[in-house]
C-alpha cells in the first residue's frame, strides 16, 4: 500500500524522467512496450491465478478478457506507432500565405491511472500502454478491491520499469 508521501515522491521522479526527453523517442517507446509484453507472457500464470483469487475468473477468461486483450493491443500499437507519431501536413490559411502548416504530436507528461475492480489488469495496463505509446510517463494505482491482482500488477510493473 502506498502512502501520499510515496505517491508524491513517485510523481516527482516521473516528472524528472519525462523532462529528460527520453520518452519522446519512438525506439524508447517500442522497447518499453516490448518489455511489458514479455512480462505479461512470462507472468501469465501468476496473473491468471491472481485474477482467479480476486474475481473467480477461469484461466480462459483471464486470458481472453485481460491478458490476451493487452497483448493484442501492444501488437497493434507497435505496428502503427511510427505512422501515428509522424507529423501531418495541413493546409495553410490564406492569411498565412508563404508559410507551411503541420500537426506535430507531443506527449503531455505524467498520467495517473486508477484501475477499477472489475477488470483490474486490463483497465490498469491498457491506459498504461496508451500512455507509453504517446511518450508519457504514468503512475498506476491498482484497485484495492482486487488485492492479489494488485500485488501481481505491482511486481509486473517493477520488473518492467524503474520508478
Amino acid at each position: 500500500m502506498m502512502t501520499n508521501n510515496k505517491y508524491t515522491r513517485l510523481v516527482k521522479l516521473q516528472k524528472a524522467f519525462f523532462n529528460e526527453h527520453i520518452t519522446r523517442e519512438i525506439p524508447f517507446r517500442l522497447c518499453a512496450l516490448d518489455r511489458l509484453a514479455e512480462a505479461l507472457v512470462s507472468r501469465e500464470k501468476q496473473l491468471g491465478e491472481a485474477l482467479h483469487a480476486d474475481l473467480g475468473k477461469s484461466a480462459f477468461e483471464s486470458y481472453a478478457t485481460e491478458i490476451g486483450f493487452l497483448l493484442h493491443e501492444i501488437r497493434t500499437i507497435k505496428n502503427h506507432l511510427q505512422n501515428w507519431a509522424r507529423d501531418r501536413r495541413r493546409p495553410t490559411p490564406l492569411f498565412l500565405f508563404g508559410s507551411k502548416s503541420r500537426i506535430h504530436y507531443e506527449p503531455y507528461g505524467c498520467a495517473l491511472i486508477i484501475a477499477p475492480w472489475n477488470y483490474p489488469l486490463q483497465l490498469a495496463l491498457s491506459p498504461l500502454i496508451g500512455a507509453i505509446a504517446a511518450g508519457n510517463c504514468a503512475i498506476v494505482k491498482p484497485s484495492g478491491e482486487a488485492p492479489r491482482t494488485a500485488v501481481a500488477l505491482q511486481e509486473l510493473i517493477d520488473e518492467c520499469f524503474e520508478e
